[in-house]
């Protein structure tokens, strides 16, 4: 029986960056994953192939250029399934190739099977396709659990492979559907669904709440959800799925609650996914997960009821980023030997890559009211600064939340081309505590997006005014001597 410092169950986001800290602070580690290679979800059916298929449909489809040449034009005219498939298998191996060498160099050792407990203390290794009896047992005096998350696949669904599929299903196989219905507006949902739009497949969009994305500014939501049916999307929010039948072609047929239906030749279900933990046998070691397979865990150190055992990354829920996953990973391996825990309260960033791609750091205007802060909003469109006009950018907007009295940034709410990078510079002023003065006392290079942080700053400036109708000066700006 082997013994290690760490065991961490998954090779995901939080899996990695854990095991490669902990080794790092001089430990030994194991990952035990059970894929045939390292990457997780994340690499494998969710963050990288996703991005990827996107990246590749806004390619070959011309979609960027658009704005100028017009809606029908296209870079590639025949596309299919292989093109899709070509460029994700490479930017997978890709992937799996850095992560291999990352663990590698750090001495972090990897065994491929399925992780079960037999006790707090005890992980039994079962490879694919062994005789269950001939298993590997390893102790561990720490363990994390990262094993990330599955589709949820409700028993009504007639999954089959081939035209009702879940994302996992999606994205391990890429095609070209004539017709596509998605049901689920979640993130995932909306981005198959308005990636697939891009590439002119006809795409109608199944969500039972009455609005997408209710953790978004709504302002945001609007104008995607115009963009998206500007497009000829068809969205039926407020509808609750019934069953899905097959027509005589042999078609998917998505009833719903209302009456109403979808015929499509592919239906991808994407409604929510759950904790991978079902087969972990959790009662071995004292955990229980709850009905969507989830651990609880202390949000300071990701240490779950039992002490020495630990979950991080989409298993613990949200925010489910991969972003988010990486870091919660990297303060459970810190907390488990020691060492200081990285402060993890600060506002981070939401990136959804719809097309066009949203991003979002802090309050939305709605969660600034529910506080009953006194708040003040800037915008700025894309279209209306010169770098959006040179791209032919047709949409886009750009939001920022401040405080009326101190100025102070409280949110900001991206919608357009780059949004996941533009964000960061609106992140690093509201975690330093800075003001939309920022934005209008910097010049910034042009042309660019990222001017439209300055148009939006100017616009809330504009608008912060004292009862007598006089602009709110600014604070005075303290620069520093040169000596001599």
């Amino acid at each position: 029986m082997a013994h290690c410092d760490l065991v961490v169950l998954g090779s995901g986001p939080a899996g990695r960056r854990a095991a490669v800290q902990a080794a790092k602070l001089g430990h030994s580690v194991l990952v035990i994953d059970d894929r045939s290679r390292v990457g997780g979800v994340s690499v494998h059916t969710g963050t990288i192939p996703s991005k990827t298929l996107r990246e590749t449909a806004l390619n070959l489809s011309g979609w960027r250029e658009r704005g100028f040449y017009g809606r029908s034009h296209r870079l590639k005219h025949e596309i299919g399934a292989s093109d899709l498939a070509h460029r994700m298998a490479k930017t997978l191996e890709h992937e799996i190739a850095v992560l291999e060498h990352q663990f590698a160099r750090n001495g972090v050792k990897v065994v491929f099977g399925h992780g079960a407990f037999v006790d707090p203390h005890t992980i039994a290794i079962t490879q694919a396709g062994a005789d269950t009896q001939a298993r590997q047992l390893v102790t561990a005096d720490k363990v994390l659990i990262a094993v990330g998350t599955r589709p949820h696949r409700p028993a009504g669904i007639p999954f089959n492979g081939t035209s009702v599929l879940d994302s996992d299903d999606f994205a391990l196989a890429p095609r070209l559907p004539r017709s596509l219905t998605v049901v689920g507006g979640g993130v995932i949902g909306l981005e198959y669904a308005t990636i697939f739009s891009a590439l002119d497949v006809p795409v109608t969009l199944i969500e039972p709440r009455a609005r997408l994305l209710e953790f978004m500014d709504e302002e945001v939501i609007e104008h995607l959800s115009f963009l998206m049916r500007d497009r000829g999307m068809v969205l039926r929010l407020g509808s609750e799925v019934e069953r899905i039948r097959f027509a005589a072609n042999g078609w998917p047929v998505t009833m719903l609650a209302d009456g109403r239906q979808a015929c499509s030749e592919v239906v991808l279900y994407a409604a929510g996914r759950v904790g991978a933990t079902a087969e972990l046998n959790l009662a071995a070691c004292g955990l229980e997960a709850d009905s969507r397979g989830r651990l609880a865990v202390n949000p300071e150190s990701f240490q779950t009821m039992v002490p020495h055992i630990y979950a991080a990354g989409d298993v613990i829920g949200f925010p489910s980023l991969a972003s988010t996953s990486m870091e919660q990973g990297r303060a459970a391996a810190c907390h488990a030997f020691g060492e200081p825990v990285p402060g993890l309260d600060q506002a981070y960033p939401l990136g959804i890559y719809t097309v066009p791609e949203m991003s979002a750091v802090g309050l939305t205007e709605a969660e600034a009211k529910a506080r009953g802060l006194a708040f003040e909003c800037g915008i700025a469109r894309f279209r209306e600064t010169s770098r959006g006009h040179i791209m032919g950018v047709e949409s886009g907007i750009l939001k920022l939340v401040c405080c009326r009295e101190s100025r102070r940034l409280l949110g900001v709410h991206i919608i357009g081309e780059g949004a996941t990078e533009l964000v960061h510079i609106g992140q690093a002023v509201i975690n330093l505590g800075g003001t939309i003065d920022y934005f209008v006392e910097n010049s910034f290079n042009y042309p660019t997006l990222a001017e439209a942080y300055k148009v939006a700053g100017l616009d809330a400036w504009n608008r912060l005014r004292n009862a007598s109708g006089e602009v709110v000066p600014l604070a005075p700006v303290k620069r520093k001597r040169k000596a001599g």
